[in-house]
């Protein structure tokens, strides 16, 4: 006999109404000349996007986090302050991703496209193949850094083990 899922073994509906209601996207006020806008897309395996995802950011060097959940078409964004090189590793966010399906979550980072001599020294970009190093690299967009993760799919975005 098989028993049906209940809702502590599955994310589910619930997630949306258990996480996303708290959304602080603000890591740093906009107006501070230290902001940064980022903006991205959280896609599966097709491309298409997945509308009740939420993203954490933490700045570890500044000690600040923030929440965005994603849209109907997937998108989420932060301000956040310009992360500083900490341990010997370039300047990034950590960016944690949270989603139906997922029972845990998943860490992935955000280098910037203007760090290239820090990316190219940096120890955990270091270990990666240069294919994957390059999905970890926010791109510039109208004013804002754009960083898309992909949960699976031939540009799968890189996920590290917690």
């Amino acid at each position: 006999m098989t028993l049906p899922r209940t809702p502590s073994q599955t994310v589910g509906p619930y997630y949306t109404i258990g996480l996303c209601r708290r959304v602080e996207n603000e890591l740093l006020p906009a107006a501070d000349p230290k902001a940064l806008r980022v903006t991205g897309r959280l896609l599966d395996g097709d491309e298409q996007p997945i509308p009740d995802g939420m993203i954490e950011a933490w700045d570890a060097g500044g000690g600040r986090w923030g929440r965005s959940s994603t849209d109907a078409q997937g998108r989420f964004s932060f301000v956040a302050g310009r992360p500083g090189a900490s341990a010997g590793e370039a300047p990034h966010l950590d960016l944690y991703v949270f989603a139906r399906g997922l029972l845990k979550h998943q860490l992935t980072r955000m280098y910037l496209p203007d760090e290239a001599e820090a990316n190219a020294a940096d120890p955990v970009l270091a270990l990666l193949p240069e294919a994957d190093r390059a999905l970890l690299v926010a791109e510039q967009e109208d004013g804002a850094l754009r960083f898309d993760i992909r949960m699976q799919g031939e540009r799968q975005t890189v996920f590290f083990s917690l």
